[in-house]
């Protein structure tokens, strides 16, 4: 039996408050830094812009992320989220927690989708402490039972999941061209009908 915390390193992200510069004569380094609204529910990357953090002081490399490293939400909703060679070098706040596998027999894309599986976040709901925000400590994520699956089978999984997510975006957009195309008919008709009442 495979547990995370036999495969992976883990570290939290910085405390902003602690480095944030308080007016512009502070400002030392700003920085590109991951926040809630980048990630969507199925643990992607969406098209927000990424927030720019002020620092009063130069930051260590170790609070930026790195190409094959996985993010994950340690409050409630938990999401998980795969560091890919385009998103190296954000800083990452204290709300997550980096994992580096140091496993190669685990993909960390896989890790990824795995984490964000319900089993999973099932099982976290249990163990997770806090009432008005739950949050995920180390040792519950250490636990985490991973699946020993072979490396074809984990590339299967994770392109898979990956049309999946392209499927959605493409529904959702189309629903939303399909709202839009609604309104604006609506506020068509409206406006005919007032310029024949006008007449």
């Amino acid at each position: 039996m495979m547990r995370l915390g036999d495969i992976a390193q883990f570290k939290t992200g910085l405390v902003l408050t602690r480095k944030k510069a308080e007016f512009e004569f502070h400002i030392k380094a700003t920085y590109p830094t991951i926040t809630l609204k980048n990630i969507d529910s199925d643990g992607f990357f969406n098209d927000e812009p990424f927030e720019l953090f002020h620092s009063h002081e130069k930051l260590d490399q170790q609070y930026f992320t790195e190409p094959d490293d996985v993010l994950f939400r340690l409050n409630y909703p938990n999401t998980a989220v795969f560091i890919g060679e385009e998103h190296a070098g954000l800083l990452v706040p204290s709300m997550f927690a980096v994992i580096r596998i140091s496993d190669q027999s685990v993909l960390p894309e896989f890790l990824a989708w795995y984490l964000n599986s319900e089993e999973v976040k099932n099982h976290l709901l249990r163990f997770q402490s806090g009432t008005m925000m739950p949050v995920t400590n180390k040792r519950t994520l250490e636990q985490i039972v991973i699946p020993e699956l072979p490396l074809g089978k984990q590339k299967a999984i994770v392109e898979l999941a990956k049309l999946i997510w392209k499927e959605k975006q493409l529904y959702q957009r189309l629903i939303r061209e399909r709202e839009q195309f609604m309104a604006a008919m609506t506020r068509q008709m409206m406006r005919d009908i007032q310029r024949r009442k006008e007449r």
